[in-house]
């Protein structure tokens, strides 16, 4: 079991640049998947970028090139920092963590991208 708390999420303008955290409340070095998806209202919550313990990742189309995914395991943190930033990356972005058979979430953090 594991709790999860991001934050970084806030209003930028477009080509502007944030970094999200998500710390876990336990070592996160043993959890073999952990990403970060994003959700508008009335959508789907899709899948934005995801990292394993071994450090591979993987990237939605449309952020790769911009995004980067990372995990310091020493802080139980996950990060995704995100560049050139555009309004069609504003939603409510959600730190997940994959143990077992069981998936957990964070409370999520707003990400509003608008001049």
């Amino acid at each position: 079991q594991v709790q999860l708390v991001e934050s970084g999420g806030g209003l930028v303008q477009p080509g502007g640049s944030l970094r999200l955290s998500c710390t876990a409340s336990r070592t996160i070095f043993s959890i073999y998947a952990m990403g970060w998806y994003r959700q508008v209202p009335g959508k789907q919550r899709d899948l934005v970028a995801t990292i394993t313990s071994g450090g591979s990742t993987n990237y939605a189309d449309s952020v790769k090139g911009r995004f980067t995914i990372s995990r310091d395991n020493a802080k139980n943190t996950l990060y995704l920092q995100m560049n050139s930033l555009k309004p069609e990356d504003t939603a409510v972005y959600y730190c997940h963590a994959r143990i077992a058979v069981n998936n957990y979430w964070g409370q999520g953090t707003q990400v509003t991208v608008s001049s």
